[in-house]
């Protein structure tokens, strides 16, 4: 059976997917295909459609076939619930969902059977999912205060600035390249030309003025910039042990290595920290300064001030504290 990915684009059924524990998880392009099939490839993000043969080979794995029942479905999630987060299975269950669609499948995920299990899973487990702790204005100070001259040191201080400064995700740091980013009179203009909520690249300016204190995130970049001799293509590229800069840019696992590493040179816990703790921290410490939400919106990126309150952690928990006002 080919391997379809959406209803509305049959054309996915040019991609190619290994058996079980192949080494392939790519989509696979035919020579017979047309022209405009590798555009409807694209109308799924690269990453979704790598997770939902992740998470098809699972539902493979542990012996399910499609079609499913409601019964195979249940019986999946429960017992995957022994191992995995909600949140995974969450996922699981959308893309076998979207995969019966694809077939044009009778969909086992809608029925009330796999509701109900799913619903029982998150009463017994939770659906509190564990967050990357926000690395705080303070703390980031104290981080860069510990930070030298050496190559590495450069790339680090301006990656830590400017991630935290435009509350970058890990994905968007990387991404950055020299000509994204504008110097002007007040600061920096940074072009982010693809997100994760930004599928059709339509891009979006983030605007980081000079800083007050002796951390300043322009400066910072244009620090590194300089001593690199980085003039085209990527801002933030590999460095060997020896201090040698490479001309390709840093994976986005990369940026989480470099805050964990940071982190733990003042003493913090790594394990609590990620590349996401940039982007967590400028949301956190913006709120705990008293910053309006749609100022801390319109640099996060977010549409609500409901899918910002998940960022505003330290900040929010503070202000307008009952406890504050009577003790």
């Amino acid at each position: 059976m080919p391997e379809l990915l959406t209803r509305d684009n049959p054309h996915f059924t040019r991609a190619t997917i290994e058996p079980v524990g192949g080494a392939s998880n790519s989509l696979a392009a035919s020579s017979e295909e047309p022209a405009y099939a590798q555009y409807l490839r694209q109308s799924l993000a690269a990453s979704t459609q790598a997770q939902y043969l992740i998470d098809r080979r699972d539902f493979e794995a542990w012996g399910g076939s499609l079609p499913a029942t409601s019964e195979t479905i249940a019986s999946y999630v429960a017992q995957r619930a022994e191992t995995l987060a909600v949140a995974t299975l969450v996922r699981r269950l959308a893309a076998l969902s979207k995969l019966h669609n694809a077939y044009g499948f009778s969909n086992p995920v809608r029925t009330e059977l796999v509701k109900a299990t799913m619903r029982g899973i998150k009463r017994s487990k939770g659906v509190a999912q564990r967050e990357a702790a926000p690395l705080i204005k303070e703390d980031l100070f104290s981080v860069l205060a510990n930070l030298g001259d050496r190559p590495k040191d450069l790339r680090d201080k301006a990656l830590l600035l400017i991630g935290f400064a435009a509350a970058l995700r890990r994905s968007e740091i990387v991404a950055l390249n020299v000509q994204d980013v504008q110097f002007v009179r007040l600061g920096t203009i940074i072009t982010i030309r693809h997100s994760k909520t930004d599928q059709q690249a339509a891009g979006r300016q983030i605007g980081i003025p000079f800083g007050r204190s002796r951390w300043c995130p322009v400066k910072a970049l244009e620090d590194w910039l300089a001593n690199a001799a980085i003039t085209e293509g990527p801002i933030f590229r590999q460095i060997n042990r020896h201090g040698h800069i490479s001309p390709q840019p840093m994976k986005p696992e990369a940026v989480s290595i470099v805050v964990r590493e940071r982190v733990a040179s003042i003493g913090l816990n790594p394990t609590l920290y990620s590349g996401h703790s940039l982007r967590a921290g400028l949301a956190s410490s913006a709120a705990e300064a008293g910053v309006a939400s749609w100022a801390i919106r319109r640099t996060t990126g977010h549409r609500s001030d409901q899918m910002l309150n998940r960022y505003i952690r330290l900040g929010d928990l503070f202000q307008h504290n009952a406890a504050g006002a009577v003790l």
